[in-house]
Order: C-alpha cells, then sequence, then structure tokens
C-alpha cells in the first residue's frame, strides 16, 4: 500500500516490513478504519516468511497522538471497528502486537500520546526522535491506560516508577524516556529511520527461526516458573538443531565469514 488516501502505509524491503500510519493532517490519531488496517497489517507482517523484522512509525510530526476523538463524534471510531455492544480485543494492535513473532521496532517520529504512547510500548525496542514525547495523559481524560499500559508500565518500570508515570499523567520528553528505560535510543530527528532501519537490518541478518523463537520464549518467561521456563527452552531448543539455518550458523562460525541465513 502506498496511495495517500490509506490511513496506513506498508512496504516490504530487505526482510525488513515497514508499517507507517498515514494521517498527518489529524496527528494520526487512531480512527476505525485505522485501527482495522494496523491489526490487519501487524498480522501479515508476522505471517509473511519473507519479513524478518517489523518497523512501526508515523507520518509528519507526531507517531500517534490518540484516539481521534472526531471520528468517535462522526461514527468512525473505535465504534466502527466493533459491534454495539462489544469490542473484538483479540484483533487489536495492542493484542496483536503481544502475540507477534517478529520483531517490531518502533521509530517514534514525534508526540505518542494515549493510545500512541501505549502501542509504542507495546512493540520490542523503541528508538526516538529527539523531538518525540511520550504522553500517559489517560486519567487526565478520565480514562485508564486502555491499550495494554497498566500491563506493559509496571513490567517495564516496576510498581511505584508505572505508578508516578499513570496515577500524574504526565508527559516525558525522549530524553527523559531514555533515562527512564523506556526507549532504547534518542537520535536526531533527521536520523531516525536512518538508525532504526541500521537496527532493524542487524536483526534480519541474524536467524530468523531462532530470533522469533527467542522472542517467544522471553514473552512466555514473562508469566512462568524457572523450572518451567528451561523446559519449555528445551523443547524450542530440539527443533532448532535441525534446521539449516543451525548448520549454515556453525559452518558460517568455523569458516570465519558472515552466515547466509533463509529461515529454514
Amino acid at each position: 500500500m502506498t496511495d495517500a488516501a490509506n490511513e496506513v502505509l506498508y512496504t516490504v524491503a530487505d526482510h525488513i516490513a515497514t508499517i507507517t500510519l498515514n494521517a498527518p493532517e489529524r496527528m494520526n490519531t487512531i480512527s476505525g478504519p485505522m485501527l482495522n488496517d494496523l491489526a490487519r497489517l501487524l498480522t501479515e507482517a508476522n505471517e509473511d516468511k519473507n519479513v524478518r523484522v517489523v518497523i512501526l512509525t508515523g507520518k509528519g510530526r507526531a507517531f500517534c497522538a490518540g484516539l481521534d476523538l472526531r471520528k468517535e463524534r462522526d461514527g468512525n471510531g473505535l465504534s466502527a471497528a466493533s459491534s454495539p455492544t462489544t469490542i473484538n480485543l483479540r484483533n487489536t494492535p495492542p493484542t496483536v502486537l503481544q502475540a507477534m513473532d517478529k520483531p517490531i521496532i518502533c521509530a517514534v517520529n514525534g508526540g505518542a500520546a494515549g493510545y500512541g504512547m501505549d502501542t509504542a510500548l507495546g512493540c520490542d525496542i523503541r528508538i526516538m526522535a529527539e523531538s518525540a514525547k511520550l504522553a500517559a495523559a489517560f486519567v487526565k481524560r478520565g480514562v485508564v491506560p486502555e491499550s495494554g499500559g497498566t500491563w506493559l508500565l509496571p513490567r517495564m518500570l516496576g510498581w511505584a516508577k508505572a505508578s508516578e508515570l499513570i496515577f500524574t499523567g504526565r508527559t516525558l520528553s525522549a530524553r527523559e524516556c531514555l533515562d527512564w528505560g523506556l526507549a532504547n535510543e534518542v537520535v536526531p530527528d533527521a536520523e531516525l529511520m536512518t538508525r532504526t532501519t541500521a537496527i532493524a537490518r542487524e536483526i534480519a541478518a541474524n536467524a530468523p527461526l531462532a530470533v522469533q523463537a527467542s522472542k517467544r520464549m522471553m514473552r512466555m518467561g514473562l508469566n512462568e516458573n524457572f523450572s518451567d521456563h528451561v523446559h519449555h527452552v528445551y523443547l524450542q531448543l530440539l527443533p532448532l538443531f535441525k534446521t539449516q539455518d543451525m548448520a549454515e550458523g556453525m559452518k558460517a562460525f568455523m569458516e570465519k565469514r558472515a552466515p547466509r541465513f533463509e529461515g529454514r
């Protein structure tokens, strides 16, 4: 998808899928159609064997300024993505993000508020532009972090710091996000996609089945005791022993050359 009329753009190159929120005129606030397109394209990237890494970013001066309240008033907001009485949470971006095996990097190009902040936090790695911010403004609007923040932040920050951020509804600059451990790197605005793509290429150069298995194990480990987790890691390791990629990795190491992984 490359037409500017689309609210979410999708491209694939060099095993990297780039998903771009494309409503810069409204700061990429989430509408019902955008919500559906984002979830669908995340799923498509996760299922595409040619894709090894996903980059999520926004077009314009904001990453995502939260929910599009104007669309809600017009009947084309989140309600458009659900029935009159229920929301299918199984197919919303936060749930899809949490279930993805492919690594996903968020290139936070500008403000990420509310739903946008939770979406950024749902990614595995965050590279932030100097001008970017994370705004935990939920309680200032009379709501809770509805898209994963109450699950993510205590695990990322610990209870006390998560409480401070959520209860105050504070906005953190990119540098503060780095200090708090919410950002991996902060780079000049003009270098955001160059740096993010460099990290994506570094990941994509590794054995994709091993990378995806590692992510699955990390996710499972959040809710397992150590002995159960070690058992599951061993079960994950056994099929990797039989892959061509593992043989190639060992051979490349012995021959002192870069491996050429094929994902099989």
